[in-house]
């Protein structure tokens, strides 16, 4: 069969929420007529196997944890059959092909065109797609957004590390493990190790320092550490890892390691590498294009999401900044509004200064500007005043000491003015209360403008207002 030949003004290679959110953008708003392709599932990372399906194991695990909580508050439970993975992994699974679904729909309510393939680049215009019956089809496109993703990165070259598995697989697992280690200090494998103790596995998280979070402001990374530990996840410290091995178990796994205690063989059912993420750019065919990468193979940009050639386009993960779903979102409809939009867009770009950020671990942490260390390097110790809390959220008042998890919350400020440069919140509830005082810092707030507002008491919340 010989290749079917399209055009288009906008073609958009990747699937996931960035690039779909430019190009219903390009054509549902500005009447570009636009293609997407995905070669996997529609919603990218996010919805198949990111934020979507970790939150709805989070809000299974944060329920756990209340159950086991509500003893103090009076209330018995008898647990008439353990937690039942099969069927909560089913549910979890419909519900993402439900948005699998929705996504294609809104690009049909767009007037997108979708087309489900892999692509590889010809030239900085022509891209060949490999469908899925084998055929081939040619797309000639004005403009071209690289908008695909990235994908958890490879094992450490440690012999039989392909006994593990990696984030993606861990949303694949049937059965729920007995016994998980996992091995990385990012927010991925926090996130994980805090759901899987919640739930009840026995967890081993293996760190290569002291420390998890370690792009986190240090208030976070400590306290978060001391937590963990606290709940019962076992965290092997300075860690390395020297091989894996079949257990004699079936399914079972003998994970060799060092750490801070000397070196061990640690009997597991699952093993969970979550050391980064690497760019989705194998077989893109970039360079035919000239399109100039970074030395992990991130596609470099400017702040106009603009890469070295003049009409190919990069967002999202794929090009290694602020990594985050939202992001990838609100840069694609910028760049769909300043190429398509007209004269009044013609500046349009994200403004990647002051992205919140949350970690779901257990308890929330959230953070949006500079660290405390990163505020002082870069204003200098004399122009910075800090404000702490430490304290314990009412809703452990019933608990005893031994069960009451921790809140933390810094404000970081510089100048005479206090302008609030930093914003670090560890506790319940973190995620929804920074939502809001973000949008108060990325207006310029000032610590005098939290002191403003009148508290709302009781919650945790006004302790920010109420800083002294």
């Amino acid at each position: 069969m010989a290749p079917i030949h399209k055009e288009c003004d906008y073609l958009v290679l990747g699937g996931g929420s960035g690039g779909l959110a430019s190009g219903r953008r390009a054509s549902g708003q500005h009447g570009a007529k636009v293609i997407a392709v995905e070669s996997n599932r529609l919603g990218g990372t996010c919805v198949n196997v990111g934020c979507v399906p970790k939150k709805i194991t989070w809000n299974a695990a944060a329920l756990a944890e209340a159950i086991h909580e509500s003893k103090s508050y009076g209330f018995s439970f008898k647990e008439t059959a353990p937690f039942d993975w099969t069927t909560f992994v089913n549910k979890r699974a419909a519900y993402v092909r439900r948005l699998n679904g929705i996504y294609e729909s809104n690009l049909e309510k767009d007037h997108v065109e979708y087309i489900h393939g892999r692509a590889h680049m010809l030239n900085n215009h022509e891209v060949e797609v490999d469908l899925d019956d084998g055929s081939k089809e040619t797309i000639n496109a004005k403009k071209i957004l690289v908008a695909t993703g990235g994908h958890p990165a490879p094992p450490p070259g440690v012999p039989g590390s392909e006994l593990g598995i990696n984030s993606d697989g861990f949303f694949e697992l049937e059965k729920q493990p007995k016994k998980i280690a996992l091995v990385g200090a990012g927010y991925i494998a926090v996130e994980m190790a805090g759901m899987m103790n919640a739930l009840g596995s026995e967890t081993h998280l293996f760190i290569r320092h002291d420390k998890f979070l370690r792009t986190f402001d240090p208030m976070i990374q400590d306290v978060s550490t001391a937590e963990y530990e606290r709940q019962g996840v076992i965290i092997h410290k300075n860690s390395t890892q020297t091989k894996v091995e079949k257990g004699d178990k079936e399914g079972w796994k003998n994970l060799h390691y060092k750490d801070s205690n000397g070196e061990g063989v640690l009997d597991i059912d699952c093993l969970l590498w979550a050391i980064g993420r690497a760019p989705e750019v194998e077989d893109l065919g970039l360079e035919k294009a000239g399109v100039k990468q970074g030395p992990k193979g991130h596609v470099i940009v400017d702040d106009y999401q603009n890469t070295n050639v003049e009409n190919i386009y990069a967002l999202g993960d794929v090009c290694g900044k602020a990594e985050l779903t939202p992001v990838a979102i609100a840069a694609g409809r910028q760049l769909a509004n300043r190429l398509f939009g007209g004269e009044q867009f013609k500046d349009a770009h994200l403004d990647y200064s002051n992205i919140p950020s949350v970690v779901f671990a257990h308890p929330e942490a959230g953070t949006i500007g500079l660290t405390e260390p990163a505020a002082r390097e870069k204003y200098g110790d004399d122009n910075i005043k800090v404000y702490y809390s430490a304290f314990t959220d009412m809703y452990y008042s019933m608990m005893e000491a031994k069960d009451k998890a921790p809140t933390r919350y810094k404000i970081v400020c510089t100048g005479e003015e206090e302008k609030i440069v930093g914003l670090h919140i560890l506790g319940r509830g973190s995620a929804e209360i920074l939502q809001g005082f973000g949008v108060a810092i990325k207006m310029g707030a000032r610590k005098k403008d939290f002191d403003s507002c009148v508290a709302i008491h009781p919650t945790a919340a006004e302790e920010l207002v109420t800083m002294k």
